[in-house]
């Protein structure tokens, strides 16, 4: 299941090199966002249109299908960060130490090699829809106005390229955590107790009601 994580910082060239990464993370995160608010504006339009004028937003099926990459894959590298992708917390939440820290290399690394594979296999799928030669450099298009396909097929390659270095970097903090023996390492998600998630929680609550006013 998926966990509540912090991340740990200090003046550690691992943990500046994640701090510039995260700043990109969140970049894509918030693309992905603004899609699907995109999404809802069209959704919108698409239905006012065939209820007040008989006419629906033209081609609202191939926008849907261009923005579903960004939908489904800019937040990927943003969520591994933070550790909120849904794993099974059983094994690994009762390991500690040196142990934990081998278990998370090993996952770490199966997830990279996964991925490595699905960035070749995306990008040979947007070079078959790309080409210099052809109308809007596309050899395919959508169904209903013809927009080229292309630029969604790039967005998956691109994506799982900014999460090939998301793990790259945390094989790099779990490894040098496993060698030194650290307790807090930087840069990883640390998977939080129940106490210390209430505890975090009730803090984050009173904090807002301080700056609201309420006692």
């Amino acid at each position: 299941m998926a966990g509540a994580a912090s991340v740990l910082s200090d003046d550690s060239r691992l943990s500046r090199v994640d701090q510039t990464l995260y700043k990109l993370e969140r970049l894509l995160a918030l693309l992905s966002g603004l899609a699907v608010f995109a999404l809802m504006i069209l959704a919108v339009i698409s239905v006012a249109g065939r209820n007040f004028f008989n006419q629906p937003l033209p081609g609202y099926v191939d926008w849907i299908e261009q923005a579903m990459p960004l939908i489904a894959f800019m937040g990927v590298a943003y969520t591994q960060r933070d550790g909120g992708h849904i794993r099974m917390d059983i094994v690994v939440g009762a390991l500690r130490g040196r142990w934990l820290y081998l278990a998370e290399i090993v996952t770490t690394l199966a997830i990279l090699i996964l991925v490595v594979l699905l960035v070749w296999g995306s990008w040979a799928h947007f070079e078959r829809s790309f080409d210099w030669n052809s109308p809007l450099w596309s050899r395919d298009s959508s169904m209903d106005i013809a927009l080229p396909l292309w630029p969604a097929k790039l967005l998956a390659p691109v994506a799982f390229s900014v999460l090939c270095l998301r793990l790259i970097l945390q094989l790099w903090g779990f490894g040098r955590a496993f060698w030194l023996g650290e307790a807090q390492p930087v840069a990883v998600p640390l998977v939080l107790d129940a106490a210390t998630q209430a505890a975090q929680e009730a803090e984050h609550v009173s904090t807002r009601e301080d700056g609201g006013g309420e006692v």
